[in-house]
């Protein structure tokens, strides 16, 4: 490797590990109670560092949600290569209810940002929060169509408002179980689909 690449190769290690700290602590921490020393700390780069790849705060935040959506791309991706869509979304929710400890202790990583930010006043970030939530969605509505049943679209809702809905819960009661028991509910409904009526669980 000459040494014009190394710096480079170094400069999108630096980068990335950022990335991936903005995500972390600003999940386990929140907007406001984060500052840009944590993000660094948490990264292990120099505080001064962190300057040359994100000006402010908000770039972080910016650059957590794209890594949200990243994450969120990796995982799709992987449930792609399931040949069933049934499948996929049942790895879906056995995804989700495997991230039960971190959901009691922190909420969902996308839900709880997009919370926080929608009560900024400014800076639009709340949009660009929801448009991960959006990719979700679509994913999941994808996994409906599929399988040939009846709105798809509102499936989807049913399915990604529940996963919220259970994660909220599970934070402000820090039971992680709450998200074993809805997960296990979930998957109960996703396995009535095919062959009976699509109605949201009860």
């Amino acid at each position: 490797m000459s040494d014009s690449v190394k710096p480079r190769a170094r400069g999108a290690d630096k980068r990335r590990r950022l990335m991936g700290a903005a995500a972390r602590v600003l999940h386990e921490q929140g907007v406001e109670r984060t500052t840009i020393a944590d993000i660094a700390r948490a990264a292990d780069v120099p505080v001064g560092n962190v300057y040359y790849y994100f000006k402010t705060k908000d770039e972080l935040v910016q650059a957590a949600l794209a890594e949200h959506s990243e994450h969120l791309a990796r995982l799709t991706g992987e449930l792609d290569r399931l040949p069933d869509p049934l499948d996929r979304l049942r790895a879906l929710v056995e995804a989700w209810v495997s991230q039960r400890e971190t959901a009691a202790q922190y909420g969902c990583p996308t839900g709880t940002l997009a919370v926080e930010l929608d009560k900024r006043t400014e800076g639009g970030m709340d949009l660009e929060a929801g448009r991960v939530i959006r990719l979700l969605l679509d994913w999941v509505e994808r996994q409906f169509r599929e399988l040939s049943l009846p709105a798809p679209d509102d499936l989807a809702l049913t399915l990604v408002a529940s996963y919220q809905g259970m994660s909220l819960l599970a934070n402000a009661l820090r039971d992680p179980e709450i998200m074993t028991r809805e997960g296990a509910r979930l998957l109960h409904w996703l396995d009535t689909l095919p062959t009976g009526p699509a109605h949201p669980p009860s």
